[in-house]
């Protein structure tokens, strides 16, 4: 746990009481701080008294003594409109921060120059996360990985020189973190999302570009090219006279680090080399996962990185669990769990990645169901349907995509296992890819994911993927 010395002697307010706000009250207290607890939900609140924490109903009491709030992610600090806590809180004159912010001034306090990666962007930012903590593992590095990946920052071991914190972070942490400084700051990509939370694509984009912005002196902002939003973002960062890497998987770059034939180029200039070798990877297959490559490859380079443990890290990253996850082969066939594809959009990506495929979609279906991936239909050798969404995707794939209608998960997999063996393909992929919640079936993706994973490894010959 990182104890938070910055609010010593003074009361902090703390609004949200889940895993980060509950590890934000924790890190305060130890820091010195007094901590009022508050919550929207009477169960977040009961448990947080009952670990020890005052709690009061902010709405109650006399914010006079407040020296910040500490707000949870979740609520809104501008649009749709800003959460009641908020305008409470900017009545009294008191900031309104989150749990990066609490790092941040903790770092500056205690290790200014302690490596500190921060990853954002629409696409890509738990992979590129992921895999950037495993390729410092691999080189040695003592490694903390959390934010928005799953581990509160707080609840990570301080910042200390030689301990590398690599921390995703969604636009909602960013804008409540205003002094974001890390020492290489990551942009993936800007799509649009979040509407809702930032009222235009305009506003959202800009609060995405402060994490570049923000980059400590010395340090290393990396940003995607293959949107328009970035290269505007790598522009003014460039005229700002931040030291600036580009990423592309579309085009060659005068400099920068591209994608070009499954390897990492990095290019200076005149001057071409050779970073590392993509193909063959199955963790990493795929447009989408080549740029998460690129970016996690200038982190790793940035921050003092042989390319040959670069290589090596690479090669052994495992990939994250529900993602383009490969859980079993059998012969000629893969089997590969991607149940984190919960729309038409994501499904794609997995799709691009394969020419062969016994897909399995379905489940709790979204607006526009599967209409937009109908380019990918050529690779489908045949579907297999399940839950709510079966008769709608049935519709839209039509004569154009041999399916049937499985119904259920169990149901789908051994039909799809038994076609694939026979089809007497070099490779054959049983993808889990619904383009759907999982609701209907499952309470979660995860659990989803997990069934299938359990399914493929309990039928009769199939081996762990190494």
């Amino acid at each position: 746990m990182i104890s938070v010395t910055s609010f010593a002697g003074k009361t902090v307010a703390v609004f949200g009481l889940g895993g980060s706000g509950l590890a934000s009250c924790l890190a305060l207290k130890a820091g010195g701080a007094e901590v009022i607890a508050a919550d929207d939900n009477a169960d977040n609140v009961a448990k947080a008294a009952q670990a020890g924490f005052t709690t009061a109903d902010l709405r109650a009491v006399s914010w006079a003594n407040f020296a910040a709030l500490i707000l949870t992610p979740g609520a809104p600090l501008t649009h749709p409109a800003p959460h009641w806590s908020v305008l409470k809180a900017r009545e009294a004159g008191v900031e309104v921060i989150g749990d990066v912010e609490l790092f941040c001034r903790e770092r500056r306090r205690h290790a200014p120059n302690a490596p500190f990666v921060a990853i954002t962007g629409t696409n890509g930012k738990s992979t590129t996360t992921a895999l950037i903590a495993h390729l410092m593992k691999v080189a040695g590095y003592d490694t903390q990985m959390g934010g928005n990946i799953g581990t509160a920052i707080l609840s990570l071991e301080p910042p200390r020189i030689g301990r590398v914190h690599v921390i995703e972070m969604s636009s909602y942490q960013i804008d409540l973190a205003p002094s974001l400084d890390p020492s290489v700051g990551i942009l993936i990509n800007i799509s649009e999302d979040h509407i809702d939370r930032h009222g235009t694509l305009e506003h959202y984009a800009a609060v995405k570009e402060r994490l570049v912005a923000g980059v400590q002196q010395g340090g290393t902002a990396i940003t995607g090219v293959d949107d328009i939003w970035c290269r505007n973002i790598a522009d003014r960062l460039d005229r700002a006279g931040k030291r600036v890497v580009r990423i592309s998987v579309r085009n060659p770059l005068p400099d920068g680090l591209y994608v070009e034939h499954e390897t990492i180029v990095r290019a200076s200039g005149a001057a071409r080399s050779e970073i590392a070798r993509l193909g063959g990877i199955g963790s990493l297959r795929g447009l989408h996962n080549a740029q998460n490559a690129a970016c996690a490859s200038a982190c790793a380079l940035a921050i003092g990185v042989a390319t040959d443990a670069l290589q090596n890290g690479l090669r052994s990253f495992p990939g994250l669990a529900h993602r383009m996850e490969q859980v079993g082969r059998r012969g000629n066939v893969l089997f590969v769990n991607d149940s984190k594809g919960t729309n038409a959009d994501a499904a794609a990506h997995a799709l691009s990645s394969f020419a062969d495929i016994y897909w399995i979609a379905g489940g709790k279906p979204k607006a526009g169901g599967i209409t937009s991936l109908t380019e990918y239909f050529p690779r489908i050798r045949k579907a297999y349907l399940i839950g709510e969404a079966a008769a709608e995707f049935s519709g839209t794939l039509g004569d154009r995509v041999a399916h049937e209608m499985s119904g259920t998960l169990d149901v789908a997999i051994s039909s799809a296992a038994r076609d694939a063996e026979a089809s007497g393909l070099a490779e054959a992929v049983v993808l889990l890819s619904p383009a759907c919640a999982s609701f209907d079936q499952y309470r979660n993706f995860e659990i989803r994911g997990t069934a299938f994973r359990d399914i493929v490894q309990a039928l009769p010959g199939v081996k762990s993927v190494v």
